[in-house]
């Protein structure tokens, strides 16, 4: 029995950060786990920023409810989700990702958790479980699942090289470049065809 294990910003949504650091005009926002691979360092990071900017959870959610899934995003979600299990494995937060998972037809998510202080300060962040993605997919092969991933980021390689089958999706020339035994692809048709493939297998 087999079950696909998707990346959610980068391959099903544009990137929140990156879409708050335009809203906010913060550009060091910007970056994101593509660029660095600490994905607490990050975090701890972006939280620093935030207070300096005396910003919170709600001006987050405020650029969140803006975002639409990309385009062909749910279609191709639509049509996996038509002939195999799917869980969406990501780093963000549920305080993040409840709208977009209404954008996207409601599909199974594994994140973490912010904390939030009254005053909607953001003051941490709790991992659901350490490497949360290779991690789940591990989990998933203990109890008679084969794994097929794809994702985008430096924190995506070790669920995608885990699995029976994985793909990067729109990555950045760099992974892909240090990782070319991976396919790649850019296209929710080549994707869907590969994942197929590999189901198939």
């Amino acid at each position: 029995m087999e079950i696909v294990c998707l990346d959610l910003e980068g391959v099903l949504v544009p990137e929140i950060w990156i879409a708050f650091s335009k809203a906010s005009g913060i550009s060091e926002l910007k970056r994101t786990t593509r660029d660095e691979p600490d994905y607490d360092k990050l975090m701890k990071w972006r939280l620093g920023i935030l207070k300096e900017h005396g910003l919170g959870l709600k001006e987050i959610q405020e650029t969140i409810s803006k975002i639409d899934p990309m385009e062909g995003a749910k279609d191709f979600l639509d049509e996996l989700r038509s002939f195999t299990q799917v869980i969406i494995l990501s780093d963000t937060f549920t305080q993040f990702a409840g709208p977009l998972m209404k954008k996207l037809g409601m599909p199974t998510i594994f994140c973490n958790s912010l904390e939030v202080a009254p005053s909607g300060e953001i003051t941490g962040f709790k991992l659901r479980c350490e490497a949360g993605k290779l991690t789940t997919v591990k989990a998933l092969q203990s109890i008679g699942f084969d794994t097929i991933a794809a994702g985008d980021s430096h924190n995506d390689l070790g669920m995608i090289r885990a699995s029976k089958a994985g793909f990067l999706f729109r990555s950045t020339d760099k992974i892909k470049g240090d990782n070319p035994d991976i396919p790649a692809f850019e296209e929710y048709g080549e994707l869907l065809g590969a994942i197929k493939s590999a189901s198939a297998s």
